[in-house]
């Protein structure tokens, strides 16, 4: 009877160990973050013209041949929403995409989800709030990738480029999908000029960094598609000829108040979101 009751303790505290331990971390060719902006400077047609651009993308045929195509034929992907003010939020949670099934999944809750807006634009709060995500997932990726867009240029929070070193640092890759976009918000800004320089100087960084321009919210679709082909597939480790921009830590702007020409162009400041801002605020006080 002692010898029973023995080993059935014994086997009840193995099972426990079993259900407590650790699950292994799933390998995936990559872990994405796409995080997209929904500030104030983009009304709701826009937000909806974005969502639908990703969830087009995520179910075209070559996004899925890019993802089954690569060395374990699987990724790790989630979907934030970000402005400022600390609306920073999870709409869609880790998700193991490995084929056509799973990716409609994915779209299919990310399409049933409302989309909430707020005001100012803190690109850098957004890559302060993705960097834990990585660690804090079940998957163990070969590559590590946040994709922001969005129509303006940081405002809230601590510098961009501060917030992009740190990722960097962190062994993070930031690609970015600036959407250029002339018409004034709701509350009569326009975006900076040269928006995809900002971007290319300012946000992106890390391992093959590079950025697709989006000219319009209409033309968001096929910039989204093609920018998750080349991410996914990791063409940007390649060569400077994979997207329009490709850059690393070493290339992009390193501080504030930067100003450069390239072709004739400005590169904006990294804080001139913020310099606006002040100035914004200066008009009515």
């Amino acid at each position: 009877m002692i010898r029973e009751t023995f080993a059935a303790a014994f086997l009840t505290t193995i099972a426990a160990v079993a259900i407590d331990a650790p699950r292994a971390a799933e390998s995936v060719d990559l872990e994405l973050i796409l995080a997209v902006d929904v500030s104030g400077s983009i009304d709701e047609e826009e937000a909806q013209l974005q969502r639908q651009g990703y969830a087009d993308a995520l179910n075209d045929p070559l996004v899925i041949a890019a993802v089954t195509s690569g060395m374990l034929g699987r990724m790790a992907l989630t979907y934030v929403e970000w402005a400022a003010f600390g609306h920073y939020r999870t709409v869609v949670a880790w998700s193991l995409i490995d084929g056509r099934e799973s990716a409609e999944e994915f779209v299919r809750r990310l399409i049933t989800m409302p989309v909430v807006t707020a005001r100012r634009t803190s690109i850098s709060s957004a890559i302060e709030f993705s960097l834990p995500m990585f660690d804090a997932n079940e998957f163990d990726g070969m590559r590590r990738v946040i994709d922001i867009s969005g129509d303006g240029a940081n405002n809230y929070g601590r510098f961009v480029n501060e917030a992009r070193d740190e990722a960097v640092a962190a062994g993070i890759t930031i690609n970015g999908l600036p959407i250029v976009n002339d018409r004034p918000s709701r509350f009569g800004w326009r975006s900076i000029p040269n928006l995809d320089l900002y971007y290319e100087h300012c946000v992106v960084g890390g391992p093959g960094a590079f950025i697709v321009v989006a000219e319009s919210f209409q033309d968001f679709a096929t910039a989204v598609r093609r920018k998750l082909i080349l991410e996914i597939a990791g063409a940007g480790l390649g060569g400077r000829s994979s997207a329009k921009f490709q850059v690393d830590s070493a290339t992009a702007g390193s501080g504030t108040s930067d100003l450069h020409l390239i072709a004739g162009r400005e590169i904006p400041a990294c804080d001139v979101g913020e310099q606006r801002w002040r100035e914004f605020i200066g008009d009515r006080f």
